[in-house]
């Protein structure tokens, strides 16, 4: 029997953590029906894998697509860097439970939090539902290239049950029972689990906390005794990070242990715990771990395969936007900056108003602009891989001011260099024990969020430069925490290994040149507002459910995605 696509002469590495092979891999209706030497066999479509890895489809755990889905039918950055399939609804945001009268409730809590444009979801976001069940139903509908899992968010179950005031007070009994019946309505048509936040990092436009961050711990407990009873569902939550307060770290350390071990719900959350002024936070949290995996609790890490940071550039956003002269220097044109920068008395101004600013963190603003500018930290980003010399490394070989050396390099540029800022996770001897962890999967590129200040190609860094460049990881570990390890954790049957009878997601890369590309800013958001998109070099084919969606990283017009429901659903 003919197969609708054979990839043939490829290694392959399946997803499990086995040695890779030489072998062909048969496809028929979706899903792999073969694996072995299948010389002779006809098919629609031959795909000459040689001198390629043949891989499992990649997928990312914890991704803010909720509204991008509606007007980006590829996934985009997701579907450049190989990745099948997404999980979305992560950090207690989710687009359901929200009827459309209510809606600005929901908007509030992704607009400052994740960074996506309030106008972009107005003019994108076609609103049809109340209930998580109906808007997973309403993602049956759209066409799509990628998979999509989603969990209910902590955020959205308040603002349902108790309006405005979920972002002011605590629940009432009465508001936690409300949310109980969602919550238990959402695992029962999909949703993976609950998510929630308590991080500082999240607040909304006016810099108020986002509404999970008002809830008590015993709030969150029963809604994971709610998850519990109901057979068990994936707990997912924002943590506060860097705790510097001893006692307040380890009571924090034993919530998150009560959670997994005692209440016994498999808890994820994002591993970004080294930070410069506390550089040893992170073996404490390493500790939490292995003692909650020890008394049989389930937690995984989800890591970064770089730091933690934004873009800058003039065409987005700069350091210094709100400090005098430059707040009304950045209204103009970007043609009109680029005059003014090679002004000298423009520019004197500029440069003496950096050097007399004295940094102080205001809420309201975005989370780029709470952190201080240290020059040997801020990075050019002319080079997709390390090594990458700092902002502070090209004034000293100019002879000149870091702010000036800046001004100079985005000059080069015609101020379309971006220049990476990172906020967490500097160490990368950390990020690489990180990765190694045997509970941590590599899942952090907060896709659909921060669109015009971040881009994470995690996967390309970790393939070209932790496990080619540095050799410090091997290949078929790297794939297994992209691929199998996830699919695992978050319930996703018939995912993530290259194996006969499951689900044909398969991405075919080079593994001598696969590396992040350039990242540029474009204007294509629904409302014309801007993201970065940034595509990964050496992908040859990214197969989805059978198809090929994407070949050389060119949509192929195939869109097969699927909504990928929950055990609960029986997906």
């Amino acid at each position: 029997m003919a197969f609708d696509i054979i990839i043939r002469g490829g290694t392959i590495v399946d997803g499990a953590g086995m040695p890779g092979y030489q072998a062909d891999v048969g496809i028929r209706d979706g899903i792999i029906a073969e694996i072995g030497d299948l010389s002779g066999q006809a098919a629609d479509e031959i795909i000459d894998a040689e001198g390629h890895v043949v891989a499992p489809g990649f997928i990312d755990g914890h991704t803010h697509t909720d509204a991008q889905v509606f007007w980006d039918d590829i996934g985009s950055n997701s579907c450049w860097q190989g990745v099948t399939s997404v999980v979305m609804g992560n950090c207690g945001f989710s687009m359901g439970p929200c009827a459309e009268k209510d809606k600005d409730l929901a908007l509030h809590n992704f607009e400052r939090a994740e960074d996506i444009p309030r106008e972009a979801m107005i003019a994108g976001i076609p609103w049809s539902w109340e209930t998580y069940p109906e808007y997973l139903d309403v993602l049956d509908t759209l066409p799509k290239g990628l998979n999509y899992a989603g969990f209910v968010g902590h955020s959205a179950l308040r603002t349902h049950a108790m309006g405005e005031r979920a972002m002011e007070e605590e629940a009432t009994e009465d508001d936690l029972e409300k949310m109980k019946v969602q919550l238990v309505d959402s695992l029962r048509a999909g949703a993976l689990g609950f998510s929630t936040s308590r991080t500082f990092s999240h607040r909304t436009p006016t810099g108020k906390p986002v509404a999970s961050r008002l809830a008590s711990w015993d709030e969150v407990l029963e809604l994971a005794k709610t998850m519990k009873s109901m057979g068990n569902g994936i707990f997912q939550i924002a943590r506060e990070n860097v705790i510097t307060d001893p006692e307040e770290r380890d009571k924090e350390h034993e919530q998150m242990k009560h959670l997994a071990v005692d209440v016994g719900v498999p808890c994820t959350f994002g591993g970004t715990w080294y930070k410069r002024p506390n550089p040893e936070a992170w073996r404490t949290q390493f500790r939490m771990v292995d003692e909650a995996v020890a008394a049989g609790g389930k937690m995984m890490i989800q890591a970064t395969s770089a730091w933690n940071g934004s873009l800058r550039s003039f065409e987005t956003a700069t350091p210094y936007d709100f400090i005098p002269v430059w707040k009304e220097f950045r209204q103009l044109p970007l043609a009109e900056q680029e005059k003014g920068l090679r002004d000298p008395e423009m520019r004197a101004k500029l440069v003496e108003a950096v050097k007399n600013h004295v940094h102080k963190p205001d809420p309201a603003l975005p989370n780029l602009y709470q952190r201080p500018v240290d020059w040997d930290w801020v990075f050019p980003y002319d080079r997709t891989l390390p090594p990458y010399p700092s902002v502070a490394d090209a004034a000293k070989q100019r002879g000149c001011e870091p702010i000036d050396a800046f001004i100079d390099l985005a000059l080069e540029h015609n101020l379309k260099l971006f220049f990476i800022q990172p906020s967490f996770n500097e160490d990368q001897d950390y990020v690489l024990a990180h990765i190694r962890h045997p509970n941590s999967v590599v899942t952090f590129s907060d896709a659909g969020a921060h669109v015009a200040t971040t881009c994470s190609p995690l996967i390309a860094h970790l393939l070209g430069h932790w496990v080619r460049n540095e050799g410090a990881i091997p290949l078929e570990t790297a794939i297994r925490k992209i691929t199998l390890d996830i699919a695992n954790f978050w319930g996703l049957k018939g995912r993530g290994w290259l194996h006969e009878g499951w689900h044909a997601d398969v991405c075919i890369f080079d593994p001598e040149t696969i590396a992040p590309g350039p990242a540029t800013l474009h204007h294509d958001l629904p409302a014309g507002c801007p993201r970065i998109k940034q595509k990964t070099d050496g992908i040859k084919a990214t197969i989805v459910n059978g198809e090929v969606f994407m070949r050389d990283n060119e949509h192929t017009g195939a869109l097969a995605g699927r909504v990928l429901r929950g055990p609960m659903a029986h997906n």
